[in-house]
């Protein structure tokens, strides 16, 4: 009996004072261990004890005074039925009909008969009441019949869901079994996922600052997205051959070390190959500026 039980014994007990309340539980300890023949057990009376016992004690005095109410009426329809049964019993002797002048088959029919109404709780013994009980147990029948039908197929549904459910429950401890196999080796290649990772991650800072390098350089030695290998390509050939072009006239310059030491003469054609020569490479660096230069 809980807190709630200990709360309606408190409503109940109203007014009443601590000292109260532990004497009655003591008073109705005492007359209930004195029927049963032995002696109250000694305990601590605390007040959820008391509270408790208290409560116990009203339920069972309650139960108890209905009891004998019962008890009582009990004692006087049975004292009815004696006396109706001696009254009955009375008249049936005066119109011969006494048990004991009966046939031992006729009492035997007699008391199958009274079982049967009883059994079919009825009050008399009348064709019309046994076939009104009899309806009433067909019509039960036939509803028990009709409850029996509905929860068969009740049961074979949850028959079905629990071998469905067995079935599932099964295939899933399998592959909790596959997976709980799967942990270790999944756990290696994600530390070896892990590890490569981080290298990638390294490698990747690496080649972009290497690429930012490369762009840092490449923008100051002038490079530009016009600047392409076919550029270069072309490039490289007209070079070829302005070094075609311009290695006679370097051929010559170099002859013009043995000249004889007449100055004159020697500086005219000096300056004259050193036009040929300024020429050549104004030529040269306007092939190349035309060939830096965007396309439209």
């Amino acid at each position: 009996m809980g807190d709630s039980a200990i709360t309606e014994a408190e409503k109940t007990g109203g007014g009443a004072s601590e000292a109260s309340r532990v004497g009655e539980v003591k008073q109705w300890l005492a007359h209930e261990f004195g029927q049963a023949g032995k002696e109250v057990p000694q305990f601590e009376f605390t007040p959820r004890s008391v509270a408790y016992l208290h409560n116990l004690a009203t339920l069972s005095q309650s139960k108890t005074q209905a009891s004998k109410i019962l008890a009582s009426d009990f004692r006087l329809k049975a004292s009815e039925y004696r006396s109706q049964a001696a009254r009955i019993r009375e008249i049936l002797e005066n119109v011969g009909l006494a048990q004991e002048d009966m046939a031992s088959n006729v009492v035997g029919s007699v008391q199958v008969l009274a079982n049967v109404a009883n059994l079919l709780n009825i009050r008399d013994t009348e064709l019309s009441s046994f076939l009104v009980a009899m309806g009433d147990i067909s019509l039960r029948k036939t509803s028990v019949e009709e409850k029996r039908v509905k929860v068969e197929k009740e049961s074979k549904v949850l028959l079905d869901f629990t071998r469905k459910a067995i079935a599932r429950l099964t295939y899933l401890k399998r592959t909790l079994a596959q997976l709980e196999d799967d942990i270790a080796p999944c756990e290696a290649q994600m530390e070896n996922w892990k590890t490569n990772l981080a290298v990638m991650a390294a490698k990747e800072r690496q080649y972009m600052q290497q690429s930012s390098n490369y762009k840092a350089m490449l923008n100051r030695v002038g490079y530009s997205p016009e600047i392409s290998h076919g550029v270069l390509v072309e490039m490289a050939e007209h070079r070829k051959e302005l070094e075609k072009k311009t290695k006679p006239i370097l051929d010559t310059l170099r002859s013009y070390q043995d000249l004889p030491p007449d100055k004159a003469l020697a500086a005219l054609a000096i300056e004259d190959k050193k036009r040929q020569y300024a020429a050549a490479e104004k030529y040269l660096e306007d092939v190349l500026q035309s060939a830096l230069a965007p396309t439209e």
